[in-house]
């Protein structure tokens, strides 16, 4: 957490490191969207692509990327087989897919990714997640997230008033704003929902993880599960 891959270099707007991404696809098109939406945002730059597993390796280990976009599916060596070995090359990942299967996301958490979300994810929502995952927190779709929850939730005897103590250093605002997370929101949509800008929902994200010593938003909907705040 908080380590720093080599590669990024300053941002001309501002000084800020820009994210440098590989998009790994096997289909051109879909290459090519993930592209322009990534590059309207100043502080990503897609440093490459490839068409498969073998590819994707081989291209982290070359451009050392600080986040590689990860399809699942893909002919010959699949995201899924190749995941382990991009994360220990020191690239973060995040598994792209058409189908939320609870068969790919358990394969892919258990491969060391730290990011899950659909190919109709809202461009905005993608941007986000590049920048949450190269940040060192876990970034999973709502549908993804909801289930997680259900399947990993243990509400044993206790647990629920356990889980209400280890939330109680949280303001109210930050409460608030975990639960939505809980709901499976991603900053954007918490933003509209609370009528507050997504930078102050990203901060009170920040501050109710560093309090609760949580790891990624995935720790903090577990959290508010177990407490039946929902």
């Amino acid at each position: 957490m908080g380590r720093r891959f080599p590669g990024p270099g300053p941002d001309p707007a501002g000084g800020r490191g820009v994210i440098r991404v590989l998009v790994v696809d096997d289909e051109q098109l879909v290459r090519a969207g993930l592209r322009l939406i990534l590059e309207a945002s100043e502080d990503v730059t897609v440093v490459g692509e490839a068409a498969d597993g073998a590819g994707a390796l081989e291209q982290t280990h070359r451009l050392r990327p600080d986040v590689v976009l990860l399809d699942v599916r893909m002919p010959g060596v699949d995201g899924l087989t190749v995941a382990p070995e991009v994360v220990a090359a020191g690239s973060k990942v995040i598994m792209l897919t058409t189908f939320d299967l609870d068969e790919y996301v358990h394969r892919a958490l258990r491969a060391g990714a730290v990011g899950f979300l659909l190919k109709d994810t809202p461009p905005r929502e993608l941007a986000a997640a590049v920048r949450t995952v190269a940040a060192g927190h876990a970034m999973l779709a709502p549908t993804v997230t909801r289930r997680l929850i259900s399947s990993f939730a243990d509400r044993g005897p206790g647990r629920r008033d356990a889980a209400r103590q280890r939330l109680a250093p949280l303001t109210t605002r930050e409460l608030e704003i975990v639960r939505e997370v809980a709901r499976g929101h991603g900053n954007a949509e918490i933003a509209r929902r609370l009528t507050m800008s997504e930078a102050t929902v990203k901060a009170h994200v920040s501050r109710a993880l560093a309090k609760l010593h949580a790891g990624n938003r995935v720790q903090l909907a577990i959290l508010v599960h177990d407490a039946d705040l929902l």
